[in-house]
């Protein structure tokens, strides 16, 4: 393996499945027809129910084993675990909110902004130990803080924006194997160079192209050509009509003009199977995908170079990569927001052994939000296995941009411009003008300048 200061591409050695579970919606659960838990038996154990999402067998096993270590640490509380199925987290939600049923603690990764708005979810600072809240890392404030006032507490943080490549087909067309592009110049350039060299069906890259994955993926982008998102600070008026956005537009129609990307997706944006496969030399997708390669694509693994996303070239240091995060909250209406709270602090907030075994089993894929936590993950034995971690870790993760808290409507609009545009369907101007209008009636509806962040 080779390893420049650029980049220090790694091999992937990891053996996992891939995580996708960030992106899909997650507003809390419990089950229709059960109570929410919270009432003190006639022994004095209250019982407390604890909702998480089906991920990959080694998360649900994890969640399984600390649910079961905390139970037996104490005798006052008892958590009742259950693992929800990610196709129907939306719809038993729905049915337990409704009900008033939802669970006590439950996994999220939704808009803090809109959950709080909601009332969703309790505070978190006077149920959980002020030391514990401190250890929250600052690229996770956006994340568990609104206004100053804790409402989540984070498990991880995961890059979505981390750009794959396939070294044997690189170093067939020329092209430098042993680090990311830094630039879109850059990129194109070797686009360039591997186009004459693939067979049918091959492309140099596969990146998102509809617009619900840009509008997400993208944002980091977005910061990095425009310097800014799609609204101003203040919530009072969008902010995309300008020639940051308009570059970042053009740069993927040159990928799609060019045949530099395929017409119709190979595979997800969250998945690997494009790359897998090798129909594409450059493969865009979140850090989780490195646990999919590792598990299904055994052969690439000393094939597989990992870095950061090119950047604009006149970006002066901007990160080009979105972050995503997953975390747990306590429900509003808990009926024993305390001993939730307890749960929750032992679990992930207290003694950072507990969650040692998850980053490790899930292969490095995805990033402690606590120091004391990366510290311990770092020395453990498979860390040394896993180079890739510290690209993730100290490369990729330290300057990538929470996904915004304005609501989704915002982001959809810029993503269907993007689309448009690379597509064809749309010049920048008309698109732009279109995302403009559209975000105007967002701020318009939901007042959005009556509910910016204070900080």
């Amino acid at each position: 393996m080779r390893m420049t200061t650029r980049t220090r591409r790694a091999t992937i050695a990891a053996i996992g499945a891939i995580t996708v579970g960030t992106m899909l919606a997650a507003c809390g659960s419990g089950t229709p027809g059960e109570s929410a838990g919270g009432d003190a038996g006639a022994d004095g154990v209250t019982t407390i129910q604890f909702w998480h999402r089906n991920f990959t067998p080694v998360e649900n096993e994890w969640y399984a084993d600390i649910v079961k270590k905390f139970n037996a640490s104490q005798d006052k509380i008892k958590v009742v675990d259950t693992e929800v199925p990610a196709d129907a987290w939306d719809q038993k939600m729905k049915a337990a909110q409704a009900a008033g049923k939802a669970p006590d603690v439950y996994t999220s990764s939704a808009n803090l902004q809109d959950l709080v708005n909601a009332g969703s979810v309790h505070e978190l600072d006077s149920i959980v130990p002020k030391e514990a809240i401190g250890e929250i890392l600052d690229n996770a404030t956006s994340i568990s803080e609104i206004d100053g006032k804790h409402y989540a507490y984070p498990l991880l943080l995961e890059p979505q924006t981390v750009l794959f490549w396939n070294t044997d087909m690189l170093d067939a067309a020329g092209v430098d194997s042993s680090a990311a592009p830094e630039t879109w110049d850059d990129l194109l350039a070797a686009c360039a160079k591997i186009q004459p060299t693939l067979s049918d069906g091959q492309y140099c890259i596969s990146p998102a192209q509809d617009a619900v994955t840009m509008a997400w993926s993208t944002v980091g982008q977005q910061y990095n050509f425009a310097d800014h998102l799609a609204l101003t600070d203040d919530w009072t008026a969008p902010s995309i009509d300008d020639d940051g956005y308009r570059a970042l537009m053009e740069q993927y129609k040159v990928l799609w003009d060019k045949g530099y990307m395929p017409k119709q997706p190979l595979a997800a944006y969250v998945a690997g199977e494009d790359f897998g496969q090798q129909k594409v030399a450059f493969k865009v997708s979140g850090s989780w995908m490195m646990s999919e390669i590792g598990s299904d694509y055994a052969d690439l693994l000393a094939k597989t170079g990992v870095g950061k996303f090119p950047s604009s070239s006149d970006a002066d240091g901007r990160t080009s990569t979105t972050m995503g995060n997953f975390t747990w909250v306590v429900d509003a209406k808990s009926k024993s927001p305390e001993a939730a709270g307890e749960f929750l602090s032992w679990a992930i907030a207290g003694d950072p052994e507990n969650l040692v075994p998850f980053f490790v089993n899930t292969q490095f894929t995805k990033v402690p939000v606590r120091q004391s936590v990366q510290d311990a993950v770092a020395a453990s034995e498979e860390a040394a296995d896993a180079p890739w971690s510290s690209i993730i870790v100290d490369d990729i993760a330290p300057d990538a941009i929470a996904g915004p808290t304005y609501p989704w409507d915002v982001n959809l609009a810029v993503g269907t411009a993007m689309e448009s545009v690379m597509k064809g369907s749309a010049s920048v101007d008309d698109a732009i003008k279109t995302a403009d209008a559209a975000i105007q009636t967002v701020i318009d509806r939901d007042g959005l300048a009556d509910k910016a962040p204070k900080n």
